[in-house]
C-alpha cells in the first residue's frame, strides 16, 4: 500500500483533547478502508502566517499513513465536512521518517535552548547582542567604508546640500 504523511489544522477554539479525538475519528475511518496509522504527533497551537477562516491561530497535527488511496479520499472528504478543520494537506511519500518529525526536533530543541521562556523584560528568546553580530561579521567601521566608497556622497558635497 502507498504511505503518505498526512497533516491537518484544526480550528483554534477547540481544545487539545478534542484534537486527539479528531486523530481518533479520522484513524477509525482509515483502518475500517483497510489503512493503518503509524504515528501521529500532535505539534500543538500555533499562529498562522495570515488569517484562515477568521482564525489566527491553528492546532497542527501529522498522521502518517499506509491505507489504499480510496482510504485517504474518504478522509479527505470527511475533513472536508468537519467544521474543526481549516486546512489538511496529505503528501505521498517513499517512506515514513523513524523518529521524531522535523517540526517536534525543533520545538525539542526550543525547549533545550530556553526559547520558549520569557526573560525578566517579558521579551521571548535570547537577545544577542549588537557585539556580537559585530563580532561574527566584522567591525563596523569596515562594514561602513564600504558603503562610503560606492560612489554615492563623497565628504566635499556632504556640506554642499
Amino acid at each position: 500500500m502507498p504511505l503518505y504523511e498526512h497533516v491537518f489544522l484544526a480550528r483554534q477554539d477547540i481544545s487539545a483533547q478534542q484534537v486527539d479525538g479528531l486523530l481518533q475519528s479520522f484513524r477509525s475511518i482509515l483502518e475500517e478502508r483497510g489503512g493503518q496509522v503509524g504515528k501521529t504527533e500532535y505539534w500543538g497551537l500555533k499562529s498562522l502566517a495570515y488569517r484562515i477562516k477568521k482564525n489566527r491561530k491553528a492546532h497542527y497535527a501529522l498522521m502518517n499513513i499506509d491505507a489504499p488511496s480510496e482510504a485517504v479520499t474518504e478522509l479527505e472528504r470527511q475533513e472536508r465536512l468537519s467544521t474543526d478543520i481549516i486546512r489538511f494537506l496529505t503528501v505521498r511519500v517513499d517512506e515514513h521518517e523513524t523518529g521524531l518529525s522535523p517540526m517536534m526536533r525543533r520545538a525539542e530543541r526550543d525547549e533545550r535552548e530556553g526559547r520558549g521562556e520569557r526573560d525578566r523584560d517579558g521579551r521571548r528568546g535570547s537577545r544577542r547582542d549588537f557585539r556580537d553580530r559585530d563580532r561574527d561579521h566584522g567591525p563596523r567601521e569596515a562594514r561602513d567604508d564600504t558603503e562610503a566608497q560606492s560612489g554615492d556622497i563623497t565628504e566635499g558635497e556632504e556640506d554642499s546640500r
